[in-house]
């Protein structure tokens, strides 16, 4: 029968269990284990079945456990001790707020379109969302002031099922608002606060809830409002769910509400940080904002909101950019522009590569560089990739100097690391490793770790990873009807102490998750070695609507169904932070095969590390700054990216099995008397020492501090001062260089080359220079000089500054510079004229350069 009405009854919180409440609602507790096993001790199957979610068991768990938990004296103890340290935790004092100073107000406002915090929390879909949830967590840790905008969305992310067929089906659960770890914000009277945002005509209601994360807060809209209309209501469905239509919604909603947020929550960030372009149009809200609060101009407010603007770009590749049309444009933002005192064609420029160009769409990724005085990609390849890519923003300026810099990404320690390699770390380590993070000094203690102690931590958790992936294969194969016999055989596939390889990450084409596949009778001799076995546990989702990727898993599927891969291989469906946190905690060797240079950075395989794994992975993203033969190995050298796929494959899947059957393999088999492998927890140790205190997010955000952030408050000021003096003489001053660069010309050039020259002379060149309306003040005048290459390039330039010396004739300003010669060989050397001025951030952030004929 149904019901008429429903209502649901919370149990009565006992007052000695008063402070669970408030542990439930910070998600530190998602990176503490000891808050972890106090929620396990309180109900251990409560805790499973309600996904990880402390609130969600406060919500459900029965009167009778609370009231038997109260009378627990030892449990109260633990209630205590745990409630102690998160008060402790969250008085911020020793950390990096003292180096930035002691403002109450967050420093930065950190937006992302997703947030990988906890399983519990399903906003998120991968890679991404993980990073910015460390970043988060390492912020807190550090007690950086920073607040985190985003999207709380009703589906959030699908579930992943595999049918009979090893075809992955999408499934979307319902996300209860009122059982998750967040909390709406609310006005003196209890009612939800709101904002306004319009959406093409339509004015969007939105709330906004509040997720605890240690000392931070992130902020996570949501326009799921019964005064929205349906369609509204919709934006904030799920996450990168959609049509173009629903993107730009959620791009807009994350962008300009989240500014009209932090508004309405008196926060005034000093300094803004996108996560990837989707946020971009909060640039041009800040603009909206300031131009009506200081009555500066669009230009003027740009000048600001690029000098305290950091963007992190994610994708190696444009295809990856969100790119609206320029009706949906038209539909969204006609009714803005006028606001900023734009035109149409000056508003899409701001989302072109090539203005004017009205075959381009706008350009999300464009919007945020030319919005933002600090740029940078995820690795240092990556850098050297999106220089490229993006290279057209900056037409004539070299590659090496496109302002788009590196800042490679990391994991979050106490997030990704397991209770048991916790522990060994706090007895060998000292006791300040998981609060620094990047302190070299600590990591480089785990040489002293004892190598069976290191050893007997890394086998028990293997056997836990095998045991959980028994139990999610037995699972994945009674919900696919699968027969008594194939059930009872999953329940003792794979060896607890055999080798084991993991593989899981987004099922994208260019990840390339079956290279290890590609000589099936190669592999199997390899994985059934007698009295070697090696094993495989494969995890990761394609992208709903990438059938390439579908493939890909169900390739691997009925792989594992062969004979001879029965034991050896699997592939645990619906992967996730507790998929991720069992392998990357367990498996011997972490394996990412991408296609070099597509992975942007990668950061499972800096969490494996963190657990003593070693990588074995193209010497794509991260792994190409990181990889030592002392701490695992490299697939190639990245010299075959030029070669066609089916090629590459078949090159790189034969070093792959090569690595696996002489260097791999019989290491790690390699045992002494007491059948312990000293060389390969040799390798472990040198891997802990050197990626450990290197590929973390502590080490992350201080360089993001360091590069980015304080800088950025430190210009500030400069611009601000006296009304906005320093913006609008910045913006004149362009608008001026701008006008005038065609009339600026390099008349004539003096070189006193010597006859012969060696190393150590020098000589002197003389320029003339026709500055048109501008002076020698408004100039950067350049010598670049270097090797000349067979094909007349100059290459490994240097720079040398040249110095007016006030002379000047029909030809212009007489520029000089002494050369010294500091190399042998063939060499050359140009000049070029850049725009100088004291309050531009970097000298290419005009986009103007003039090189001599």
């Amino acid at each position: 029968m149904r019901p008429v009405r429903t209502f649901q009854v919370r149990p009565l919180i006992p007052e000695p269990l008063k402070p669970l409440e408030e542990i439930a609602y910070n998600l530190r507790w998602s990176w503490d284990h000891d808050t972890i096993a106090l929620f396990r001790r309180l109900d251990r199957d409560l805790w499973e079945s309600t996904g990880h979610n402390p609130v969600l068991m406060l919500n459900t768990i029965s009167q009778e456990t609370l009231l038997q938990a109260a009378e627990d004296e030892t449990f109260l103890v633990q209630l205590d001790r745990v409630a102690r340290d998160l008060e402790s935790y969250m008085a911020i004092r020793g950390t990096l707020r003292e180096k930035i100073g002691p403002s109450p107000r967050p420093l930065v406002a950190y937006f992302s379109m997703e947030f990988g915090l906890t399983e519990c929390l399903p906003i998120y879909s991968g890679g991404l969302g993980v990073l910015a949830a460390d970043h988060l967590k390492s912020s807190s840790d550090l007690a950086l002031p920073l607040i985190g905008v985003g999207l709380l969305y009703q589906k959030g992310y699908f579930h992943q099922r595999l049918n009979p067929d090893g075809w992955q089906e999408e499934h979307y659960p319902t996300n209860d608002f009122s059982t998750l770890p967040v909390r709406l914000f609310r006005n003196e009277k209890g009612e939800p606060l709101r904002v306004v945002v319009d959406l093409a005509g339509m004015p969007a209601q939105v709330q906004f809830w509040r997720a605890q994360v240690g000392r931070v807060v992130l902020v996570l809209l949501d326009t799921n409002i019964p005064e929205n209309p349906q369609e509204i209501q919709d934006v904030t469905d799920q996450l990168y769910g959609g049509d173009s239509e629903t993107r730009i919604r959620q791009e807009i909603l994350l962008g300009i509400g989240g500014r009209r947020v932090l508004q309405a929550l008196s926060e005034r960030p000093r300094v803004y940080h996108l996560n990837e372009g989707h946020s971009a149009f909060v640039c041009l809200e800040r603009a909206r904002i300031l131009m009506k609060q200081a009555g500066l101009s669009f230009r003027e407010a740009r000048e600001l909101i690029a000098a305290t603007t950091a963007f992190t770009i994610h994708t190696p590749v444009p295809a990856g950019i969100d790119v609206f049309p320029q009706g949906l444009m038209e539909r969204y933002f006609g009714a803005y522009w006028p606001e900023l005192g734009l035109t149409r064609e000056e508003f899409l420029d701001l989302g072109r590569v090539r203005s004017g160009d009205a075959s381009e769409g706008f350009n999300m990724a464009v919007l945020a560089i030319r919005s933002s005085g600090r740029v940078n990609a995820v690795s240092r390849l990556h850098g050297y990739v999106s220089r490229e890519v993006w290279k057209d923003l900056w037409p004539g300026v070299p590659s090496p100097e496109i302002p788009i810099a590196h800042v490679t990404n990391g994991a979050h320690p106490l997030s990704w690391i397991s209770e048991e390699m916790r522990r060994l770390y706090d007895r060998h380590l000292g006791s300040r490793w998981a609060l620094e993070g990047g302190d070299t000094r600590d990591w480089r203690r785990a040489e002293q770790i004892p190598g069976d102690e290191l050893w007997r931590v890394h086998e028990l958790r293997r056997e836990r990873l095998v045991d959980f992936a028994r139990r999610r294969l037995v699972e994945q194969l009674r919900r696919q009807g699968a027969g008594r016999g194939e059930i009872a055989a999953a329940e003792e596939i794979l060896d607890p102490e055999a080798l084991t390889i993991g593989f899981a990450r987004r099922f994208a084409t260019y990840k390339r998750a079956t290279l290890l596949l590609h000589d099936l009778d190669r592999l199997a001799k390899i994985l059934n070695a007698p009295g070697r076995p090696v094993q495989i546990i494969y995890g990761g989702k394609a992208h709903p609507r990438d059938d390439a990727g579908k493939a890909l898993i169900r390739d691997i599927v009925h792989a594992a169904r062969r004979p001879e891969f029965a034991r050896r291989i699997v592939f645990l469906e619906d992967y996730d932070s507790v998929v991720a946190r069992y392998l990357v905690e367990g498996c011997d060797v972490w394996l990412n095969t991408p296609r070099r240079p597509m992975e942007a950075s990668g950061t499972s395989g800096m969490k494996a590390a963190l657990n003593g794994a070693l990588n074995l992975s193209i010497r794509d993203g991260w792994w190409d700054e990181a990889y030592s033969p002392r701490t695992g190995w490299a697939i190639g050298r990245g010299e075959q990216d030029h070669l066609d796929s089916p090629t590459l494959n078949r090159q790189e899947a034969g070093m792959l099995y090569t690595l696996l059957e002489q260097e791999v393999v019989p290491l790690f088999y390699t045992r002494g008397p007491d059948g312990i492998p000293r060389d390969w927890i040799a390798m472990m140790k040198s891997a802990l020492g050197d990626l450990c205190p290197v590929f973390n997010t502590h080490r992350m955000v201080r360089q993001y501090v360091q590069d980015a952030y304080a800088p950025a408050e430190a210009r500030r000021p400069l611009l601000e001062a006296d009304n906005y003096r320093g913006a609008r003489e910045l913006a004149q001053w362009r608008e001026r260089v701008l006008e005038a660069w065609p009339d600026v010309k390099v008349a004539r050039i003096d070189a006193d080359l010597p006859a012969q020259m060696s190393v150590g002379d020098g000589f002197e060149v003389k320029a003339w220079v026709l500055p048109g309306p501008l002076s020698a003040i408004d100039l950067n005048v350049q010598i670049v000089l270097g090797r000349v290459e067979e094909n007349r390039e100059i290459i490994q330039a240097q720079i040398l500054p040249m110095t007016a010396d006030g002379a000047s004739s029909a030809d212009g300003i007489l520029f000089r510079a002494q050369i010294p010669l500091r190399q042998s060989g063939n060499q050359g050397f140009t000049i070029r004229i850049l725009p100088r001025h004291e309050l531009l951030l970097h000298p290419h952030h005009t986009g103007l350069i003039l090189w001599a004929s």
